[in-house]
């Protein structure tokens, strides 16, 4: 049997609907694909270094895939997860491929075959029988020079692509990039302070003291806390970075005065803050990074509201981001309060917020962003990246916002080939979305065509200030 692929897929049932949804997904399919925020390695394209096998590449790293094979009783090790090496990669991926049908109508078993066929040239359904033949012919195409992860850079039109790095990266492999004159897509790194901000962070005390050692300008202590992360944002701008990332508990911003928050960094490093302190502190340092943001212009990307690596077996024995985050609802306009009135009408300050918890989209969110200057509207994030959910994403946001507060489409993905996958579901659905507009006579198609060009290209551009 053939895999799934209709080219018409995610365009509307009702045939007058979809040629308009045709047409329209037409004007941006070949358009260049902007990735402001993703997890890709910059080490890998730097080196260029090979894709090991199709299980390295496909599965193990992606835990929108393993979670679920995870869920249905496939240890995580039997997946190559975490970097075990229990089964051999033919294994691993013999275990998926004899539960394919498990990815029915998910949005990862929709990427995954949308990778199998338009990079690969798979279009059998994948099973037990015919696995060694799938994974012989993938790592055929691995082994070519033109499967390289610089070459896929270009093979798949990525014309920007941001990475998050630690405050403390020195981003040699950025420099790398950036110095290559044959490579011409820009690589671009985020700064990622969230292990430096979380007193419950095991670490904590030693990556504050590290921080403070090597960027704190002779300072100690809070202040040269404060002054170590100013400076690291600053080295980050000056190499290419376009906005910093924060993936807090909550969007709770507090402002704290100097010697609150002096006494609460302290009990941080003795470890003896309470959770209520640790999350103050959080929240503090939140509000202190938005100031910052009006000297450096870094963009202030939020990803709240997820209990983070809640299996302490998984976290243990595979490490983190391995499928066992799980969200909870959040609360944006009260907990934004404090940031907002401060900065939310500076021109030179911009908030992108991203959700799980898809009821404020309507609620908060829109309504945010329809009001303040600086707030953009993330797109569908993590268990919301799927069609069906990207659909209700426009509905609920657009009738109060528009479409100008969009920050277009964001991949959010460790598993490179994905990526492409992933910009054309958005595409497609967004192609969807206003075709029924057009259908219904309330915007013109050649109005539709302006704004899925806007929504593609122009909408990450200005967000981020590309």
């Amino acid at each position: 049997m053939s895999i799934q692929f209709h080219p018409d897929r995610l365009f509307p049932a009702d045939t007058a609907v979809r040629d308009i949804a045709r047409r329209l997904h037409k004007a941006v399919e070949d358009l260049p694909i902007l990735s402001p925020h993703g997890h890709v390695d910059a080490a890998m394209l730097a080196d260029d270094t090979p894709f090991p096998d199709p299980t390295a590449l496909l599965i193990s790293p992606d835990h929108y895939v393993t979670r679920l094979l995870h869920a249905n009783r496939i240890p995580l090790d039997h997946l190559r997860v975490g970097g075990t090496t229990t089964v051999t990669p033919q294994a691993a991926w013999r275990t998926l491929c004899d539960n394919w049908h498990l990815f029915d109508g998910t949005a990862s078993g929709y990427w995954l075959t949308h990778e199998l066929v338009t990079v690969f040239g798979i279009t059998d359904t994948p099973n037990a029988a015919n696995a060694a033949d799938i994974y012989a012919a993938i790592a055929d195409v691995i082994a070519t020079p033109q499967f390289r992860p610089r070459a896929l850079m270009e093979t798949f039109n990525i014309e920007v692509l941001a990475t998050t790095d630690d405050p403390l990266d020195p981003l040699d492999a950025h420099v790398t990039l950036a110095r290559d004159p044959r490579f011409t897509p820009r690589v671009i790194p985020t700064f990622r302070p969230d292990v430096y901000t979380k007193f419950w962070n095991p670490i904590f005390p030693e990556l504050a003291a590290r921080l403070i050692a090597e960027a704190g300008d002779n300072h100690t202590g809070y202040d040269g806390y404060l002054t170590a992360i100013a400076n690291r944002r600053s080295y980050f701008r000056e190499h290419g970075a376009v906005s910093s990332d924060h993936g807090t508990h909550s969007p709770a911003t507090l402002h704290l005065d100097h010697d609150e928050a002096a006494r609460l960094f302290d009990k941080g490093i003795n470890r003896t803050a309470t959770r209520e302190e640790a999350l103050a502190f959080e929240a503090h340092m939140l509000y202190q990074q938005a100031l910052m943001s009006l000297d450096d212009n870094l963009v202030m990307t939020l990803h709240p509201g997820v209990h983070r690596n809640t299996h302490t077996a998984t976290l243990e024995t595979y490490g983190p981001d391995t499928g066992h985050d799980i969200p909870f609802a959040v609360d944006y306009a009260t907990n934004l309060g404090p940031l907002l009135n401060a900065v939310g009408t500076h021109p030179d300050f911009r908030l992108v917020l991203f959700t799980i918890d898809e009821t404020t989209y309507s609620r908060e969110i829109a309504p945010l962003a329809g009001f303040f200057p600086s707030v953009y509207i993330g797109a569908p994030w993590w268990f919301l990246d799927a069609p069906d959910a990207m659909t209700r994403f426009r509905a609920a946001t657009t009738e109060t916002a528009g479409f100008s507060k969009s920050a277009g489409f964001i991949d959010d993905t460790r598993a490179f080939c994905s990526i492409p996958a992933r910009h054309d579901a958005a595409r497609r659905t967004d192609a969807a979305y206003l075709a029924r507009l057009v259908a219904e006579h309330r915007i013109t198609e050649n109005r539709a065509h302006e704004i899925i060009v806007d929504l593609v290209d122009a909408a990450p551009r200005r967000a981020f200030t590309l």
